[in-house]
């Protein structure tokens, strides 16, 4: 008899048993310093109001805004707070971890909280709010510190000391000539090792990376992940520092890119989440559904053409969805390979061309050993149970055959220059590619399966 599994208790079940324990507030503090604030944030979801309150009241605001910054929705948790105890906490978030949590506050109690917030969190939530969702800019945290580059290693290093008390960023140091512009950055650990004799200038990196405050996240996400930084400094138009972009915030914009990438393949304008009503879900999927109905309507007159071969020959019909179905996969395997590929801009023509020939090959090596599968089991197939002599039987599965090679040559040509053209005439390639392909592979399945029956076995081999 096997024995039953016991699962590890997590962390956060592990925080709801100290704070049910009754523990006074030094103590549940003192038990509480052991674990992360994620798994504090976890442990909420399984308290009740009641004891929710218990831990507000113990905590001090700059602890449960670290916790609140790891909430997803917190909506039910800003009610408890109450409007005083909400503002000091946004008063101890990051900028970019108050613009978050403010957009899950409805308007009557933002009203209420803007004469009571700290003017300068204010000033760089205005900042933040003033770019597009898809901008560097909206990406950005006042958390990192800035030196002068005047300064002396010792004024450096006391500096360092003043801000890391607010910071957290401080792996890197930014520094700022006497116009407040980016003139390059200094390593923690370079800073710790230099000389009091030292010039602060040996150490500075003048040609560190940086962004610029409205360059487009999906433009950038490869020349950020490529530099490999825990953070990089965010500039505008007078190069000065607005901000900085974490590793955190690196991880975030690429998975809500890769989201996107991946419902703009489906067909839709924009992610789904489950809180969107039944109508707005529709307006996102709607657009290219129109698009594509009048395609299908395209496809389905190209089939009518080839009625007097289904008339003719009725079982090549049974063989259509194989031929669709296996053009169609290989089209959209060759738009991610090519999407993927486009993401590099510095990709030239001669590279583009051979990428295009390289999915051909792969096209007509794998249509090959599958039409060849096609011709002897399909053979076989239509030989055992369709009434048909062996010769007529191979000859029907060898044009499936031949079709199916011809089919995922072409869907591979056909889902690698698509993505390209709308690549060349600055059309999101994503958008455009996924629905498209999938329709024009579908057009192409059906003229080269029922061309080639027409030709190979009404034409040239009189099967009727």
């Amino acid at each position: 008899m096997m024995k039953e599994i016991l699962k590890e208790p997590t962390f956060a079940q592990d925080i709801v048993i100290i704070i049910r324990s009754g523990y006074g507030r030094e103590q549940l503090i003192d038990r509480l310093k052991d674990y992360h604030d994620k798994d504090i944030a976890q442990s909420l979801e399984l308290l009740t109001k009641e004891e929710r309150k218990v831990l507000y009241d113990s905590l001090d605001p700059e602890w449960i805004s670290n916790i609140f910054s790891y909430i997803e929705e917190p909506e039910e948790y800003i009610q408890e707070l109450g409007i005083g105890r909400l503002a000091e906490v946004i008063n101890e978030m990051d900028s970019d971890d108050a613009v978050d949590l403010l957009e899950d506050v409805d308007e009557k109690v933002k009203n209420q909280l803007r004469p009571i917030l700290d003017e300068d969190l204010k000033a760089d939530i205005r900042l933040i709010n003033s770019y597009d969702d898809d901008e560097i800019g909206s990406l950005i945290t006042n958390n990192y510190i800035s030196i002068s580059r005047n300064l002396t290693i010792r004024q450096a290093m006391h500096e360092l000391v003043q801000q890391a008390g607010e910071k957290d960023n401080i792996s890197t140091l930014y520094v700022v000539d006497d116009d407040e512009r980016f003139c390059g950055a200094i390593d923690l650990k370079d800073l710790i090792i230099a000389r009091e004799h030292d010039e602060l200038d040996d150490i500075i990196i003048d040609s560190y990376p940086y962004l610029i405050d409205h360059e487009k996240i999906s433009e950038c996400i490869e020349d950020i992940k490529d530099y490999a930084e825990d953070s990089l400094p965010v500039l505008n138009g007078e190069k000065k520092i607005i901000g900085i972009l974490t590793a955190q915030d690196v991880i975030e914009a690429v998975d809500d890119e890769l989201g996107d990438d991946y419902a703009k393949l489906a067909g839709l304008t924009a992610e789904e989440d489950l809180k969107e009503t039944t109508i707005e879900s529709m307006k996102k999927r709607m657009p290219w559904l129109i698009i594509l109905l009048f395609l299908g309507m395209g496809v389905s007159t190209v089939v009518g053409a080839f009625e007097g071969v289904v008339a003719v020959l009725p079982i090549v019909m049974c063989f259509q969805s194989l031929i669709l179905d296996m053009a169609g996969n290989v089209g959209t395997q060759s738009l991610a390979v090519t999407i993927r590929v486009l993401m590099d801009e510095n990709l030239t023509g001669k590279e583009k061309m051979s990428l295009v020939v390289k999915e051909m090959r792969v096209g007509f090596g794998n249509g090959l050993i599958l039409g060849a599968l096609s011709l002897i089991f399909l053979g076989v197939y239509i030989g055992v149970f369709k009434g048909f002599t062996m010769g007529k039987a191979f000859m029907i599965s060898g044009c499936v055959g031949v079709s199916l090679l011809v089919a995922m040559v072409i869907s591979s040509l056909v889902g690698t220059l698509v993505p390209m053209f709308f690549h060349k005439i600055k059309v999101d390639p994503a958008v455009a590619s996924g629905p498209l392909i999938t329709t024009v592979n579908d057009l192409v399945a059906v003229i080269t399966y029922y061309g080639l029956a027409w030709l190979l076995l009404i034409q040239c081999m009189q099967i009727v």
